[in-house]
């Protein structure tokens, strides 16, 4: 009983100690003059339901839920949103060269016809973020606007 006590007491110091180990937050001020939206026009609507769906894993500003701040899960939704950005930032869209933004918008319109994104472990945490068939004519019909299209 002793061992388990000590093992017990030492998982729950580490578990206490790692709360202090903080992740860095990806929080910008506002949408940024590297916006999609400073591209491309992006109807209103379309781009109110990219900020809410999208942008928390795909931009330079996320809306952390409350256990962002419990460890070690924070340090996998920080990662997670590093991951997600490396894909694609609509935040900073207007960096890339024309043909990589062509790419991502192709590929904007593939996760959106496959319904891969938002991913599941997003929407089952956070209501109201699985497009819509709506959303998806929408974001459709956009895209294919701009010229992407499936090679």
């Amino acid at each position: 009983m002793k061992a388990y006590r000590k093992i017990g007491i030492l998982l729950l110091s580490i578990l206490v100690v790692i709360q202090f180990v903080q992740p860095t937050k990806n929080l910008a001020d506002g949408l940024g003059q590297n916006d999609i939206s400073e591209v491309y026009t992006v109807p209103q609507d379309l781009h109110q339901m990219l900020v809410k769906k999208c942008y928390d894993c795909h931009s330079n500003n996320t809306r952390y839920p409350w256990y962002f701040n419990l460890q070690p899960i924070g340090w996998w939704l920080a990662a997670h949103v590093h991951e997600g950005k490396e894909h694609l930032n609509f935040s900073e869209f207007k960096n890339y060269a024309p043909e990589k933004a062509r790419h991502k918008l192709e590929e904007l319109l593939e996760v959106t016809e496959d319904r891969s994104m938002p991913l599941k472990a997003y929407t089952m945490f956070h209501a109201n973020t699985e497009l819509t068939a709506e959303d998806e004519a929408a974001m459709k019909t956009w895209l294919t606007t701009l010229g992407a299209h499936h090679h």
